[in-house]
């Protein structure tokens, strides 16, 4: 037994990476009912299940303990800075990802989806580049997506400048996804650009298509 993953559990998952508002976690639903499998939500987790290491991170690196404002998060640094600081960041929280996962016992694979799932970081860990895919938005999608998802368009926090600090978040966020798609070219991992002409469906079955060799036989009747 490998003590680094007991059950194995690594070794199955599929993984979708990619940038904000592209349908990753739709799209991982789709596939788990229709294949029987395990989902992991890294955004979910992340946000809730980790604050204690993201604390004894913070204690060990002799920085303060307590997040930082709203203000000082949204408004008062530059999208590059905020971007820099996202990526940092990711090394260490995919190793809390990992830990999540090796806990999983499915005889099933699982997915994981997530904007924090990397594709330099997923690469080492795959035996293959077709059990990742990234997904990432056209920047007419993206905007369409600012315009009609309502945790999209508004921040959903207390800053003295709403307008400013959501500018910010969204240039952030799309410097972090071209930071995602150069590595997936760079590693050949696929990218499938989500411009709103396919439902959500249709992008699960382009994916179910690329993780068709570890689905099964289900997996290449659907794809049919």
């Amino acid at each position: 037994m490998d003590i680094l993953d007991p059950h194995g559990s690594l070794r199955r998952v599929l993984w979708i990476g990619g940038a904000q508002w592209a349908g990753k976690s739709t799209v991982a639903e789709h596939l788990a009912r229709q294949y029987g499998l395990t989902v992991y939500h890294y955004d979910f987790h992340d946000a809730r299940g980790h604050q204690d290491r993201r604390i004894a991170r913070r204690v060990a690196e002799g920085v303060p303990v307590a997040d930082p404002t709203a203000e000082e998060v949204w408004v008062g640094r530059s999208p590059q800075e905020m971007a820099a600081e996202t990526l940092a960041g990711f090394p260490a929280r995919f190793e809390w990802a990992l830990d999540d996962l090796r806990a999983l016992f499915t005889a099933r694979p699982a997915v994981a989806e997530g904007w924090g799932l990397r594709p330099e970081l997923v690469a080492p860990l795959i035996d293959s580049p077709r059990r990742m895919v990234l997904l990432v938005p056209t920047e007419e999608f993206r905007q369409h997506q600012l315009r009609n998802l309502p945790r999209a368009g508004t921040l959903g926090v207390a800053v003295g400048d709403p307008a400013r600090a959501q500018a910010n978040r969204v240039a952030r966020d799309r410097l972090v996804a071209e930071d995602a798609v150069r590595n997936a070219r760079r590693l050949g991992i696929r990218v499938v650009e989500v411009d709103g002409t396919r439902d959500a469906a249709a992008v699960a079955a382009l994916v179910g298509e690329q993780f068709a060799p570890y689905l099964g036989a289900s997996a290449a009747t659907a794809a049919r």
